[in-house]
Order: structure tokens, then sequence, then C-alpha cells
């Protein structure tokens, strides 16, 4: 399937959190199984093209789209939905936040499809956020939640991890960053200069690895499962090849070096989508929106659907800790707390690379709804659907 394969819905002038507005503004969607059967949301994360969501899609998974009605959908920022990228703009993007966001799945779901209620909402990372931002933003909306290695909340070390991200790209045009949650500072702020070609290149490639000391655990390097699993020669190798490239190019799409032939070719990021993204995450916070103006344990306690966390064990900017909080501060029997037992870091939620994780996600996931009955009309739906 073509990663250029997906539909739009236009959302008119969006307005913003921050109270900008996004002009003629459009989110992206990829749609999977029949209208009629029940809903699952399913948001993209940090960099991610629609079709890097699909590797935890299909007949032999749990989300399967003869079951279910699947909608993956993009972040403003990733290229598909309005980004720098494919808005004209005259300066820097307006600021995003998971809210934003949010809201705009929101009003795809319930105005295009007609959609008022979804069986879940699911997401990894960024995705994971955006999940959480949906329990809390619509909390009648859905039966269950399942964020997968993300928070509720951006945690002050996740946001300094960010910020070295961010100031490596920035650096090659000599861009100071503004601090957590800005995007930067121009040395003449009336002057909005785009990237040159080379200034990409390098800034996405200091980008990369950087990410690469984060993105996986000091066990997977330890243990060289770069080169054992993923075929890599050497650390070099691993850091050209898969974190330069991932850095690079538009998405993340996964192959072995010796499928690199049916790999799509490389093209290069526009650095300011990222920096959209990298504003989005800084600032994730479940609390930043009424009633709860801030009180994030209210924030928390007012999830309704069913919510299952999995972070993973090795995780190094989303750590169990993090984790067993947001679900303590959970209204009792919502929220229930399980760890990826895996040495992939971050990377054992996704996208797909590690065998094992994704067997064990997908049981969790079975799991899960098999013990939550769906309400309402999508009960219904879904109880006629096994039946058949």
């Amino acid at each position: 399937m073509s990663q250029d394969d997906y539909e739009t819905y236009k959302l008119g002038d969006w307005e913003l959190q921050s109270g900008e507005k996004i002009v003629d503004a459009h989110i992206a969607f990829k749609t999977f199984g029949d209208p009629e059967l029940p809903a699952i949301l399913y948001p993209g994360w940090f960099s991610g093209l629609l079709s890097d969501n699909f590797w935890l899609i299909g007949e032999d998974k749990t989300l399967d789209p003869r079951k279910y009605f699947i909608i993956v959908t993009g972040l403003f920022g990733n290229g598909q939905s309005s980004s720098p990228s494919n808005q004209p703009t005259s300066g820097p993007f307006p600021r995003v936040s998971f809210y934003d966001n949010v809201r705009a799945q929101h009003e795809l779901v319930s105005k295009h499809f007609g959609i008022t209620h979804l069986r879940a909402v699911l997401g990894w990372s960024m995705g994971a956020g955006q999940t959480f931002q949906w329990a809390t933003q619509y909390p009648e909306y859905m039966d269950l939640a399942v964020p997968f290695c993300g928070s509720a909340k951006t945690s002050l070390h996740n946001q300094v991890f960010l910020e070295g991200v961010k100031s490596a790209l920035l650096a090659v045009k000599n861009t100071p960053s503004a601090g957590s949650g800005e995007i930067g500072v121009q040395k003449n702020p009336s002057e909005f200069r785009i990237w040159t070609t080379e200034e990409k290149e390098i800034g996405l490639k200091a980008m990369g690895r950087v990410y690469a000391g984060w993105g996986f655990s000091q066990a997977f390097y330890r243990q060289k499962v770069y080169e054992t699993v993923l075929g890599y020669k050497s650390l070099e190798d691993f850091m050209q090849k898969f974190w330069e490239k991932w850095a690079c190019s538009k998405g993340w799409t996964y192959h072995l070096p010796i499928l690199v032939l049916s790999s799509r070719l490389l093209t290069i990021l526009d650095p300011e989508n990222i920096l959209v993204m990298l504003q989005t995450w800084q600032n994730g916070d479940v609390s930043k929106q009424e009633p709860y103006n801030g009180d994030f344990e209210q924030a928390m306690s007012s999830i309704k659907a069913k919510t299952l966390v999995l972070p993973g064990k090795t995780d190094l900017y989303f750590p169990p800790e993090d984790s067993e909080y947001e679900v303590a501060c959970m209204a009792p029997g919502v929220g229930k707390l399980d760890v990826f037992p895996s040495i992939w870091g971050h990377w054992a939620g996704g996208p797909g690379d590690s065998k094992e994780d994704v067997e064990w996600l997908d049981k969790q996931l079975g799991q899960l709804f098999a013990e939550n009955e769906p309400r309402g009309i999508t009960g219904l739906v879904e109880k006629i659907t096994k039946v058949l």
C-alpha cells in the first residue's frame, strides 16, 4: 500500500488553544474496514506518516478490519495533515497542542463519519499522548483507551531530552532554542528564512544521531541487537542507515538491510514539520484544558474509559514510574498498568521491528477487548459481527 494512499478532511480556519489559527486546515486520515463496524481511532506519532501505523492492523491481529472500522490520523506537522511543508506561510507555523489535534480528530470522527461513540482509542508515543488527551477531553466518547510507551504529561526529563534533539537540529541554522516548548529564536525575528538543502540534511542527520541514544535501551546496544536482529554491520552502519535515514526521510518505513530494495526512496523531511511536532510534544499536558485548568490529578480522575497503560520496561523517556502515577490518579477500577518486558526501549511499543513485542502488545489488546463488553449500539454491532 502506497504511503500516499490517504484522504484529507477540510477543517476550515482552525482556531487553536494558543489563540492562533491554521488557515484552511486539514487532517489526513486512512481507514480500514466497514464504517458500519465498531470504530477504533489510532492516531499517529512523532515524525510518522499514516502508513507508519499500519503494522498493528491485520486480519491476524486484534485490530482486524473484518471486525472494526479503524481510523488512522496524522498529527499536525506530520507532512500529510496541515504542516509547514504543505501550508503557505511567510513565518513560523501556528503553535499547536495535543488538544488542537484531538479536537480536529473529533470533528473528523463525529461530523465526517457520523460516529457518536468509539470502541477504543489507542496509540504509541505521541499517539499515546493523544490517547490520554482523548480520554480526558471527551471522557464519554470511548469504551477503551490504550496508550503505549507515552504519557499524559510530558515530564521534565522528557522535555530535556527533546531540547537536545531540537537544539541539534537548530544549530546548523545558527538558531538557539528559546527554551522548552518553544521553537527557536531568529536573530532577526522579522525575517523568516527557509532552510537550505544542505542545512536540512546536516541538521536532520545531527538530530538523528542525538535521538539514537534515546530510542533504544542500554541493553539493546550492549547486546548489539542492531546487528543480531536488525542486520546492520556495525554501530556506525546502524547510525547512518537507520538513524540518519529516519531523520532525513518522510516517515519511517522499516526494513532490514537485506530487504532494502523494497523500501521507498529517501525524501528529505522538512525541519519545520519536526519543530511543530516537537513543540506539541514538549507542551503535552492533559490538564491544560477546561475544566481542569492545570490540575493533573483531576484530569486523570475524569477518565471513564477502561484504560490499559503500557510503558516499556527500558524506555528511557517514558519510564514505568511515570505511568504508575498516571494510573494511580485514575478512579478505582478504571486504569490498569502492564509493562513491556523488553530491552528494545521506547521501540518496544512500535513500529513493528521487534516481533516478540508486537506479539506481546497484540495479546494485551486482545485480552482487553475480550474482557470489556462494548456499550450501546457499538456493543450490539460487535456482538452481531462475532456471530456472523
